[in-house]
């Protein structure tokens, strides 16, 4: 059996982090809790789309009997878990930056706010005592990263936070190959649910195979419970794969990937600014069914991060 995670009244967090009496109850009591990033919703969906799926989100945790913690920034303090209010401002204030581990120190300190990444949530998470994450696809090794060394801070992050990750793969417009070496090279344990084949975000099927997958819930919270026996330092990620009858159209996808990434060198647009870039050309080329298949996608993770939660919670009792 692994070791119950230390409770927040067990542990002193810094100032600059607040807990909603919700989270804080359930890091109390033991309920199943997951973190969700805030970048999706101020970066990654549109208006006013952003802000329901945000609501459909947390109500699909809660509705597998878990506690949703959306993690956020606003005015120099780092929320765990949103009231309605201030999930309301992530999705709709002009000032909400992009927050990576390396800058919550300076965007607190500067009482400013920010949306926060996987690794940024990840590094929250963990530093307050919750262990399942849900996010819909991880950043990664950027096509071309040979010449310009872009990798997303996700991965290394991951190689050094003992969370449990639910995700669509890494975003189909990364290099998927490069990016599953560099998580292998950090240690970062990789399965997928009911299926061998590593998805590609909107694509089921990336085109990569992995050695490990798992058809239940139970199966994973075993493997949790053993990587916490012994003290394994870095992220497991959940790979769950859209069904194929929800995926985009695999030559459809290819096309408007290559447009896109033809109009980003265009327009000089480069480093983070890539990512939400092509998502917005997704969004535009495929006339809405690139942001149904991310709604599909961050849907159907948090669904299954609540039931990995809750079945691990079970193993602790």
């Amino acid at each position: 059996m692994s070791t119950p995670t230390k409770s927040v009244a067990d542990r002193r967090l810094p100032s600059s982090i607040s807990l909603t009496s919700e989270v804080a109850d359930a890091l109390k009591s033991g309920t199943p809790i997951v973190a969700l990033e805030s970048t999706i919703i101020s970066h990654g969906l549109p208006r006013p789309e952003n802000l329901r799926v945000a609501g459909a989100v947390e109500d699909i945790v809660r509705s597998r009997g878990a506690i949703p913690a959306t993690i956020a920034i606003l005015d120099g303090k780092i929320h765990v878990g949103l009231s309605p209010d201030e999930l309301e401002q992530v999705a709709n204030r002009d000032d909400i930056i992009k927050v990576s581990v390396r800058d919550l120190a300076t965007v607190t300190s500067r009482t400013g706010s920010g949306a926060t990444t996987v690794a940024a949530t990840s590094h929250i998470a963990h530093l307050v005592g919750i262990s399942t994450f849900a996010t819909g696809g991880l950043g990664g090794v950027h096509r071309g990263a040979r010449d310009t060394w872009d990798e997303s801070a996700d991965l290394t992050t991951l190689g050094n936070t003992p969370v449990t990750i639910v995700c669509a793969g890494v975003k189909s417009i990364l290099d998927v190959a490069a990016t599953l070496e560099r998580l292998e090279t950090l240690n970062v344990g990789v399965v997928g649910f009911g299926s061998n084949n590593f998805p590609g975000f909107y694509l089921s099927d990336s085109g990569h195979t992995l050695d490990w997958s798992v058809d239940d819930v139970n199966e994973i919270a075993d493997i949790v419970a053993m990587r916490s026996d012994l003290h394994i330092p870095s992220a497991l990620i959940v790979a769950n794969p859209l069904p194929i009858e929800d995926q985009l159209d695999p030559d459809e996808h290819d096309a408007v990937l290559a447009e896109g990434q033809s109009l980003a060198a265009q327009r000089g647009i480069s480093g983070k600014d890539v990512t939400p870039f092509l998502l917005d050309h997704f969004h535009r080329s495929t006339h809405g069914a690139s942001l149904l298949a991310n709604e599909k996608i961050i849907l159907r993770n948090a669904e299954l991060a609540a039931r990995i939660a809750s079945a691990h919670r079970q193993l602790q009792l």
